[in-house]
């Protein structure tokens, strides 16, 4: 389980940031994190990743702590963040291989699952180029693939559809569902609610800073369609 307390990342000279926020993601979930522009959403992924130092709160999965043990805790997870940054002067399998070597994977275990994810997501021609060659979607299938094939227990995506095709996005949707049958905790960041209604099972809908929405999907949406409540909540006057 992911478990979150009172977790509070305020940046410095401003009230913008989160506060008091607390969440638990359970194995198999697929939890739809949502909210405007300026919310919180990628401060509160960050802070969960550990790219972003936090206040106040503990962030621990599968009883390790962030702050305590790091390097374990990271170990357990795969990040996409919004913006797919990855090391432009390698190529496409030195990056990989680069990954699987942090990760640990083992030979056979590497080469299965690359094969595989490079397959299903259509870069098997792009992996002998230079990745600052590759356009914004060639870069979001490479972390795509950099994050399934070391099988991380947590799955955190932050806008992971932009600049994929149908065929890529048809597999994404698919094999965040087999991951998360396996027992794969998921956060997918999106502002496509549509998408997010149908393979999601759980929702948090954040406003600023702070959860306005933590439940099932099929409760929160019974009434009323997704879009209608995220219209709804985020109205300021």
């Amino acid at each position: 389980m992911l478990s979150i307390k009172n977790l509070k990342k305020i940046y410095e000279g401003s009230t913008k940031g989160i506060h008091n926020l607390s969440l638990e993601i359970h194995p198999g979930d697929i939890c739809a994190f949502i909210g405007s522009n300026g919310a919180g959403k990628t401060t509160t992924l960050k802070s969960i990743v550990g790219i972003h130092p936090y206040n106040e709160g503990s962030i621990v999965l599968n009883g390790v702590d962030l702050k305590e043990n790091p390097k374990k805790y990271k170990s357990m997870l795969g990040y996409s963040p919004d913006n797919p940054d990855v090391y432009e002067n390698l190529r496409g399998y030195e990056y990989l291989e680069f990954i699987g070597s942090i990760y640990g994977v083992k030979k056979e275990e590497y080469e299965k699952e690359v094969n595989y994810l490079v397959e299903q997501l259509a870069l098997k021609e792009g992996l002998s180029q230079l990745i600052s060659n590759y356009s914004h979607g060639m870069k979001q299938r490479l972390v795509l693939i950099s994050i399934f094939l070391h099988n991380p227990d947590l799955i955190i995506l932050d806008e992971p559809f932009v600049g994929l095709d149908p065929n890529a996005s048809y597999f994404l949707k698919s094999e965040l569902k087999r991951r998360a049958g396996m027992g794969a905790k998921i956060i997918y960041s999106t502002h496509v609610l549509e998408v997010a209604e149908k393979i999601c099972n759980r929702v948090v809908l954040i406003d600023k800073g702070q959860v306005k929405i933590n439940g099932l999907m099929e409760e929160v949406v019974a009434d009323e369609p997704l879009e209608e409540i995220f219209r709804r909540v985020t109205a300021h006057a």
